[in-house]
């Protein structure tokens, strides 16, 4: 396969759901260390931190479907995340392990927290990377993610870009726009000016989205609240609306066992943000977006809040998380911050191993 560093190898594993696209590399006796990618992106991105695992661990990166190179299934949004998360278990159970370290970040951070609630046991450990929030992305408001509108309104299949999603289902490898999948890496993706590597398969990665009603972005359906649409029952950007996907504090309160979690994210991070540029409550209160209907009705969604509100009360309960912020770091501290985030996984690896 092209695109592969040295030292991973590729394989497809078929699975009782769909047939999985996966990166490998390390000891295949090795303690299992999963990855889960994001929105827009494959385990190509995971590369670099898959090599950086140390002797004794076996890393596994799978493409989710509709990414990659693993099969382009339909997601059915209303089952939230459900979808990737009992693709992440059939892709377990094939390759045997009863349990693994899960390492999820954006969209991928939900799918794993996700995959906590539907098997604990199964996960000896839990790392976030700048994950979408517990309450979803867009079309919320406060800690505890009370929706703006009944309807999920401004957030779901609608708020994604047809110039991006055009550019991305033509394969554009150029820099002439903003939106341009090569410039959305370098801009939104790390910390503007970074140039992370490999950036040739990264690119590449962003470019096997699988795009239309059924992928990225997915439907939406009309509505009266602001900014005019709602949440469809398709598509990749619906799994993440607040009407489908919800994990709360009590959720995390009953599980037991309660592995550890690492959350670690960039500081400077314009995608996952209390004051997101891709929050159209945010772009809203800037005037990018008319028709905001103000601060009460639908303020800005505070996904780092609402993040930690989850995570405290996960402590309160017997739970135990770090939160860890990487300082001149965006999206992907594990692209911009190799070095720094490397260090906090390893340390949270060998903690949890320890207990």
């Amino acid at each position: 396969m092209d695109h592969l560093m040295p030292g991973i190898t590729a394989r497809r594993v078929p699975t009782a759901r769909v047939t999985t696209h996966v990166l490998e590399a390390g000891e295949p006796d090795g303690t299992p260390v999963v990855f889960v990618h994001g929105n827009v992106s494959s385990a190509l991105f995971w590369q670099p931190t898959m090599l950086a695992l140390p002797a004794g661990y076996r890393a596994v990166a799978p493409d989710l479907r509709g990414f990659g190179s693993t099969d382009r299934a339909p997601v059915d949004a209303t089952r939230g995340l459900r979808d990737f998360s009992d693709d992440l278990g059939a892709l377990l159970d094939a390759l045997g392990l009863p349990a693994a370290h899960l390492v999820g970040w954006s969209m991928g951070g939900g799918v794993v927290l996700q995959h906590l609630l539907d098997a604990p046991g199964r996960v000896a450990s839990l790392t976030l990377v700048n994950p979408v929030s517990p309450f979803g992305f867009g079309g919320t408001k406060g800690p505890h993610g009370e929706l703006c509108a009944p309807d999920g309104a401004g957030s779901g299949g609608g708020a994604g870009n047809p110039d991006f999603v055009a550019r991305l289902a033509a394969g554009d490898t150029g820099d002439d726009s903003p939106l341009s999948p090569r410039r959305v890496l370098l801009a939104q993706y790390v910390k503007e000016g970074c140039v992370p590597e490999p950036l040739e398969a990264m690119v590449h990665s962003m470019l096997t989205t699988a795009t239309g009603d059924d992928h990225y972005p997915g439907t939406s359906a009309p509505s009266g609240n602001w900014p005019g649409f709602a949440p469809g029952d398709r598509g990749v950007l619906n799994t993440m609306a607040p009407t489908h996907f919800r994990i709360t504090a009590d959720d995390l309160a009953a599980l037991d066992p309660k592995p550890p979690v690492l959350w670690i994210r960039g500081a400077d991070d314009v995608i996952v943000s209390d004051t997101s540029m891709h929050d159209l409550a945010h772009l809203g209160s800037l005037g990018i977006v008319p028709g905001w209907p103000g601060e009460d009705a639908c303020p800005p969604q505070p996904m780092v809040t609402q993040t930690r509100t989850v995570l405290d009360g996960y402590a309160k309960a017997g739970g135990r998380y770090t939160e860890t912020v990487i300082e001149d770091s965006g999206h992907g501290p594990q692209l911009d911050r190799p070095e720094e985030f490397r260090a906090a996984l390893l340390a949270h690896l060998a903690a949890a191993a320890a207990v």
